[in-house]
């Protein structure tokens, strides 16, 4: 895990604490927004703030994790303690990845990557048909492992680096990797369900931001320009276009520079140059962009390069055909970006307790364009 702050976590934790306990019970943010003193003047809404449950318990193996039966191919991570260490260490990726992730177009392995992303595209579906006033996320998390495994495949999530849960659900000022609890969902929540599947060695991934019964227009603004974002990021793949466009991208978009003018477009799948605008953004819509995580490379491996960021950034190198890779932007009101983690270790929610939307699709690079896999 990575905070978009460089201090230690014990004084993050500390900070933090004493945060959570001016806001020990969750409550409505229209109560507190006006005392945010990164955000003056700003209306994010009316919904419940999602804050880590006293007492506090610290990591993550209180969870008992659900069973995958033994004939279900699993990932390496899975099985392998040591594997899983590395999951979250950086410094040996290098060690454990070779070359750049490019697959060969046109054979088993194209074919293989593609059925992942399909799988993952539609169980999100079917975790999205779930999501009602009332439901708890972990509900939502065990019929999404039965779905999973019922297709043959692996939740790619379950311990990967000790994660509990088989998909992350992610609500209101949860940003990213909330884990499933016995919390219902209420009317007005927004919730992030991310997914990923390992079938026949390869992972699919793609997520979504769902309305829980009637959502704010706020909410709805906000969900509506994180697709928009994330539309942006992906009109800049193809094979020899840089990496570092798809964050100059988003950024332009989410802050007024360049918007997708009509919805109709994102749900066809037809965005061309007629389809943006050139806006200035007014204060009252302000966003910004989560930096504390990235998209990524994927396929045979979870996560590796190349790295997606989302905001202007001088990541070297170009998309070849056979790259495949996620984009998946985070967007959050206001424009105070900051995050921290709760005591699980995992749940990354905002400082501020604004909300947060997340939308992702994996692109591979096509010999003449960019394919997205997972619509």
């Amino acid at each position: 895990m990575r905070f978009s702050s460089t201090r230690p976590f014990t004084s993050l934790r500390n900070q933090r604490l004493g945060y959570i306990h001016q806001y020990i019970h969750p409550r409505r943010l229209s109560s507190l927004h006006q005392q945010s003193e990164s955000s003056p003047g700003q209306d994010f809404g009316d919904y419940s703030i999602i804050l880590p449950p006293e007492p506090f318990i610290w990591g993550v193996s209180h969870i008992t994790p659900r069973n995958v039966p033994a004939s279900i191919r699993h990932p390496s991570y899975a099985t392998d303690p040591e594997l899983s260490r590395f999951c979250l260490e950086p410094d040996s990726w290098k060690e454990q990845f070779h070359g750049d992730g490019r697959i060969q177009l046109g054979g088993e392995e194209e074919e293989c990557l593609r059925r992942a992303a399909h799988l993952a595209r539609d169980v999100l579906g079917y975790a999205g048909s779930l999501v009602r006033s009332g439901i708890t996320t972990n509900a939502i998390d065990a019929a999404v492992h039965e779905y999973i495994l019922s297709r043959g495949a692996y939740p790619s999530p379950l311990l990967y680096a000790g994660f509990p849960r088989s998909c992350c659900t992610s609500v209101n000022n949860v940003v990213v990797h909330g884990i499933p609890d016995d919390r219902p969902l209420e009317s007005g929540d927004i919730v992030n369900i991310d997914i990923t599947v390992y079938l026949n060695g390869y992972h699919g991934d793609t997520s979504m931001t769902f309305e829980v019964g009637n959502v704010d227009s706020q909410g709805q603004a906000l969900i509506r320009q994180t697709t928009l974002a994330l539309e942006a990021g992906i009109r800049m793949c193809g094979p020899g276009q840089p990496f570092s466009g798809i964050g100059k991208a988003i950024w332009e978009c989410v802050n007024g520079v360049r918007s997708v003018q009509d919805p109709h477009d994102i749900s066809s799948g037809d965005l061309d140059k007629s389809s943006t605008s050139y806006l200035s953004s007014s204060p009252e819509q302000t966003y910004s962009i989560c930096q504390a995580f990235s998209g990524h490379g994927i396929g045979r491996d979870f996560h590796r390069t190349p790295w997606i960021y989302h905001t202007p950034n001088e990541e070297p190198g170009v998309m070849r055909s056979g790259h495949c890779f996620t984009i998946e932007p985070a967007i959050i009101q206001g424009p105070n970006a900051s995050t921290w983690i709760f005591p699980d270790g995992w749940t990354a929610s905002t400082e501020n307790c604004a909300r947060s939307a997340q939308a992702e699709h994996m692109i591979l690079i096509t010999e003449d364009g960019a394919e997205v896999l997972t619509r």
